[in-house]
């Protein structure tokens, strides 16, 4: 990773940790999911970088080696909104790509919706645009379902207590990587879904671990459980639900998410382009919900054939 360059915007009384390689006039900001950092873009900032592209990935406030905010608890999905904003400012960046993976999905559309003068066009990877509503999970999924865990302030901390930070990611990383939803016993802890002895996918590496454990050992979960589990019923108060801006969705074929009320509509039916009319959907057949570590090279072929189309 040593071609990659790190900075530090500050964002009001905050420093926000910046990764950054390439040197092109047209740029990409990727915003990264749980539990990732900018290290998830790995592969696609490098392979952008030698295509001719800057490529920039942020540590959300509270993530990675970003200032935690004074108080956690309230930290919003505006705030990633606002401090997006801030750091396309600081760095002079009027128009840009953003690429959202997992969560990240969210803050990258909201911004296209809310900022449509600084957005070029929109790549999503494992959750598709879902409009802003009040959540509905505890109407159709059972207690132990991991959002509604991790929604529920104290009972995380208390279940991610018992281990060391890496080992929440390995076991957060396992669990993403299969095809059914994460959904615990009544008398269960999510944690308790892997066994100890469980290997991690074939494409992490325990280097990747490492990187990963160490950024989280310094930042903790506060944030990360506040935003985005505990922010997803926020009212945005959109003028205009509608993404305008052009938009890729990369699913991978065998991504649990599939299985959320709903998302068949939003990535497969005519549903999807109800409310993002400009919207390319592509699959990677054997893709799970990292697909952009799994399958860097088909990952990248597809977000340069969509920049190139749209520079």
């Amino acid at each position: 990773m040593e071609e990659i360059e790190h900075k530090f915007v500050n964002v009001g009384a905050l420093k926000l940790h910046i990764a950054e390689i390439g040197t092109g006039p047209n740029v990409v900001v990727f915003l990264h999911g749980f539990p990732e950092i900018w290290y998830s873009w790995r592969h696609q900032m490098k392979a952008l970088a030698a295509a001719g592209f800057r490529a920039i990935a942020p540590d959300y406030r509270g993530y990675g080696l970003s200032d935690p905010p004074s108080e956690p608890e309230k930290t919003t999905f505006s705030h990633l909104l606002d401090d997006l904003l801030a750091i396309l400012d600081a760095l002079s960046l009027s128009k840009v790509f953003i690429v959202g993976k997992d969560f990240g999905a969210r803050p990258a559309y909201l911004f296209s919706i809310l900022h449509p003068e600084r957005v070029l066009g929109v790549i999503t990877l494992g959750v598709p645009y879902v409009p802003p509503r009040p959540a509905a999970y505890h109407k159709v999924l059972p207690e132990g379902f991991y959002i509604l865990r991790w929604a529920k302030p104290g009972r995380a901390e208390a279940d991610f207590g018992r281990f060391d930070a890496k080992t929440v990611v390995r076991n957060v990383y396992i669990l993403f990587s299969k095809t059914e939803i994460p959904i615990a016993d009544e008398n269960q802890e999510i944690m308790d879904l892997v066994e100890p002895d469980t290997p991690l996918p074939s494409w992490f590496t325990e280097e990747d671990l490492a990187t990963y454990g160490a950024l989280y050992e310094k930042s903790g979960f506060q944030t990360a459980l506040q935003v985005p589990y505990r922010s997803f019923g926020e009212d945005f108060n959109l003028p205009d639900p509608v993404v305008k801006v052009p938009a890729l969705l990369i699913m991978g074929g065998k991504d649990y998410v599939f299985k959320f009320p709903g998302i068949e509509d939003l990535t497969k039916g005519e549903k999807a382009k109800e409310f993002v009319p400009n919207l390319e959907i592509t699959f990677i057949p054997e893709g799970t919900h990292f697909v952009q570590e799994q399958f860097p090279e088909q990952v990248n072929q597809l977000i340069l054939a969509f920049l190139a189309k749209h520079t």
